[in-house]
């Protein structure tokens, strides 16, 4: 790491910069991405941070998920600070910042640097001379059907166009993977946790699209007909292309429209808004997407609790937290909907289940000890849905002190649940219902409550999410992570997750839990929970044995049993 950074700097004079700026996106703005440029430079393996590399000074920026793990991994080279620096930063003045304009959207560029220093262009990506990215396989892009999805293309293109002609605009320039996925129908294997197809689309308010991508990667579509040959373009041939695209107006995203695609639409049209609908459309699922994802739920459910009975009941051997994650890992394998995972399984026990986005590796991980509290967070990708579940199990009697905070963290991750979403109807609302009784104790947790979860996509998806600041309305048909957690720095950490989609009865919208796994007994206080919350307990076990008990063995199902 010394060396490259080393290397980098030896770049600023012929770059005329004093410093050059690294983040974790790749150009297609993905959360998880193949390519690794911020842990080249930093040693940072977390999924999100940037880098900002001075002619002496290097900076670090990640979030409260990554406080103690960023420490960790970087410590040594980095200064590091929460996003929230960012803002209008002023750790460093005055100075001419490189960057990769293809990493970087104008808004950030704005909010982060051009208050107090300058920013300059930098073409070629400068981490990429530093270390050869290593070339992926290209994986063809397919399509779903109709009963997979539950809305046809020309349905979701209608509803694109009705937007373009609300805002009396003639184009839509698609430029976020997933978005993509939802327009067409289609999926790809660009992440490597999600069916991501990198692509990107323009849409013009007449119905016509452009498919821009790899050619390799949508030969299967040109094939079967999915988009014509004058649908398609190659990646490298829009800057000639956009000469010849006839209108006057563009809608671009300021989430993942980069400065260098930006720039190239600007040089013809007019911009005229940096919204892409396509978010909260894809964010409301529909009935087919739903059942689907119920469906994967109840098949990584039988993983999951297969797991959690033999970890605590069959398992004698001393094993590792990377054994537990490769078990848990063997259990989904089981199933052959299941594909991969649908994020890095998180299995840290005792003071690693304190690093909120632990990732164990087999050199230096934790063995099991039956003293610990461990923490699994995982998830995966089914034909066809995404799932993310977090369970906390213990394996002998627990100090008061922790049973009571776990006990704590669940009548939190009750309160989301059995939210009144017709009063508390944003992520804001429902937020502070999920802190309630950690802070009553003086308590809390540095990360968000909840995110947006795709179908059959990323993990991790807005613009809905149960967070301090978040105020997008709370709709049907979205489906959120409910996950309150606490975390004593080199002690332990505490974590309940589950998935919930929002459904509607006459006029009332509430949560209904997607996730059908047992939540860990062993480490409760009843004497903490009132009725309200022992009856809901009562009810959410008896609903998971009923979904998933026939696909046990007679010794799982008498084990599930024990929780009603």
């Amino acid at each position: 790491m010394k060396n490259f950074i080393k290397e980098l700097r030896s770049k600023f004079k012929k770059y005329e910069i004093d410093g050059y700026v690294i983040p974790k996106n790749d150009d297609y703005f993905t959360e998880y991405s193949k390519l690794n440029r911020l842990e080249v430079i930093s040693n940072f393996s977390g999924s999100a941070g940037l880098a900002i590399i001075l002619k002496n000074k290097n900076y670090l920026f990640t979030d409260g998920r990554y406080t103690i793990q960023s420490k960790i991994e970087s410590g040594k080279n980095f200064k590091i600070y929460g996003f929230e620096k960012l803002i209008n930063c002023s750790l460093f003045k005055n100075l001419t910042l490189g960057i990769d304009p293809k990493l970087f959207t104008n808004t950030q560029i704005k909010n982060y640097f051009l208050k107090h220093n300058k920013i300059k262009y930098v073409e070629k990506n400068l981490i990429d001379e530093i270390k050869k990215q290593k070339k992926h396989t290209s994986i063809p892009f397919f399509s779903l059907e109709k009963n997979i999805v539950g809305e046809s293309i020309n349905s979701k293109l209608n509803k694109i166009t009705k937007y373009l002609k609300k805002n009396k605009c003639d184009y839509i320039f698609i430029s976020a993977p997933e978005n993509v996925a939802w327009t067409l129908n289609i999926r790809g294997g660009d992440g490597p946790n999600s069916p991501i197809p990198n692509s990107r689309l323009i849409v013009s308010k007449s119905k016509k699209i452009l498919l821009i991508s790899n050619l390799k990667k949508c030969k299967q579509l040109l094939k079967n007909k999915i988009i014509k040959k004058d649908e398609f373009l190659d990646v490298h041939a829009l800057p000639s292309k956009i000469k010849y695209i006839k209108g006057e107006n563009f809608i671009v995203d300021d989430k993942s429209c980069s400065i260098f695609y930006e720039n190239l639409i600007k040089s013809k049209f007019k911009i005229i808004k940096r919204e892409d609908p396509i978010y909260l459309l894809k964010a409301i699922k529909n009935k087919t997407e739903i059942n689907n994802m119920i469906y994967a739920h109840i098949l990584d459910g039988v993983a999951l609790t297969k797991f959690l009975f033999w970890i605590k009941k069959i398992n004698k051997k001393k094993i590792t937290e990377v054994e537990a994650a490769k078990k848990l890992e063997y259990f989904r394998k089981l199933n052959k909907n299941f594909l991969y995972p649908s994020f890095d399984t998180i299995a840290g026990s005792g003071k690693n289940g304190a690093i909120v986005h632990y990732r164990a590796e087999k050199e230096k991980c934790r063995t099991i000890s039956r003293k610990d509290i461990l923490l699994c967070d995982s998830g995966g990708q089914y034909k066809y849905g995404t799932t993310d579940v977090t369970r906390t199990i213990c394996f002998s009697n627990q100090n008061q002190k922790i049973k009571n905070i776990f006990t704590k963290v669940l009548k939190g991750h009750i309160a989301v649940a059995t939210t009144d979403i017709n009063k508390d109807d944003t992520g804001k609302k429902i937020d502070k219902r999920a802190r309630k009784f950690l802070n009553k104790s003086n308590l809390d947790y540095a990360h968000g409550t909840g995110h947006g979860v795709g179908f059959f996509l990323n993990v991790h998806e807005g613009p809905q999410s149960i967070t301090k600041i978040n105020e997008v309305k709370i709709k049907e048909g979205m489906i959120l992570s409910n996950e309150p957690g606490y975390y004593k720095k080199n002690q332990f950490g505490i974590r309940i997750e589950n998935l919930v989609y929002v459904k509607r009865k006459n006029k009332n919208l509430f949560f209904k839990n997607l996730t059908m796994a047992p939540i860990e007994k062993d480490l409760l206080n009843l004497d903490l929970l009132t009725s309200h919350e022992k009856n809901y307990l009562f009810k959410y076990h008896l609903d998971v044995y009923a979904k998933i008990s026939k696909y046990l063995n007679s010794n799982e199902r008498k084990w599930l049993a024990s929780f009603i």
